[in-house]
């Protein structure tokens, strides 16, 4: 019988790829990698055939993907469409985060209206498309709102603004930009958020701290420490991950000054380097044995 045989897309050089690296070793599988810039197709008679600079990509026997680099509106179309196609082949790799599910989560406006939906509270956010009516939603939530990227992550692009100049003169570079305005109340006290970080039937509770930002996951500052979560905040993670077709995610929750919960954002392709601080097992391995068990490879559990 040969070995397992696990595809990482978009894993680039760094901490990530090295855990993942060392865990399927120590699980006994080969573990390659591939960009999403390298992906082909062929389309001939009877077949469509689906390659990378690491092979066909129905070779593999599970497939992770992590980040998609950002490119055109026709190369990104393609790389999904690529992985629809896998996806609906007969006998395909078993996909970890399927492409259905990266579409709905990388788009806040989807996810956190589907979170809604499903009853879970959300922060009052407004999306538009004009500075005018981005400025009459931040005059509407107070004056004092998060305004971020519809598409991103790991707080890039996201400002806290509590000047009306400022939000004006924002807006302004937005709409030049042709750029969706997500305009969201803040609430306070900012700088700590709770993550649920799915894998699998795992939900992992960690708390996340920052005295020197209102976002609790930027690294300079940040602090993050493991905590036992309730039985609902469990059956919400799944419920929100099972909605939305996630098998590896995090469901981020904000916390006001009364403790009430509410989810701000779902992650299709969690980092988990400040997880691994506060967590005693190898997070990467409970990565690998979920490919493994979804492309169905028998596999003891490791504590």
């Amino acid at each position: 019988m040969s070995e397992m045989r696990i595809l990482c897309l978009g894993a680039g050089n760094g901490w990530h790829r090295t855990q993942l690296q060392q865990a399927s070793e120590a699980a006994g599988v080969i573990f390659e990698t591939a960009n999403y810039e390298s992906f082909a197709a062929r389309v001939e008679t009877g077949q469509t055939i689906l390659t990378c600079e690491a092979g066909r990509l129905d070779q593999f026997d599970a497939i992770l993907t992590r980040t998609m680099p950002a490119g055109s509106l026709e190369t990104i179309t393609f790389r999904l469409a690529v992985l629809h196609q896998l996806e609906n082949q007969p006998g395909s790799p078993a996909i970890v985060n399927p492409p259905r599910s990266l579409e709905l989560a990388i788009d806040k406006f989807a996810t956190l209206a589907q979170v809604r939906q499903l009853g879970f509270a959300v922060p009052e956010t407004i999306i538009v498309q004009s500075r005018q009516e981005a400025l009459d939603a931040w005059d509407s939530l107070g004056g004092d709102c998060i305004v971020k990227p519809i598409f991103g992550g790991e707080g890039r692009g996201v400002m806290r603004i509590t000047d009306r100049e400022l939000a004006w003169t924002a807006f302004a570079t937005l709409e030049r930009l042709d750029s969706i305005m997500y305009v969201q109340r803040f609430v306070p006290p900012g700088g700590c958020d709770t993550r649920l970080l799915v894998i699998g039937d795992d939900v992992i509770g960690l708390r996340r701290q920052n005295q020197n930002d209102f976002r609790a996951n930027v690294a300079s500052g940040g602090s993050c420490e493991a905590i036992d979560l309730e039985p609902e905040q469990i059956e919400m993670a799944h419920h929100i991950c099972n909605s939305l077709g996630l098998h590896f995610a995090a469901v981020d929750l904000i916390h006001d000054r009364d403790d009430a919960a509410c989810v701000i954002e779902v992650n299709a392709i969690p980092g988990w380097k400040g997880a691994q601080t506060a967590t005693p097992f190898p997070i990467a391995e409970r990565i690998i044995g979920l490919l493994q068990k979804m492309a169905g490879v028998s596999t003891e559990a490791k504590c």
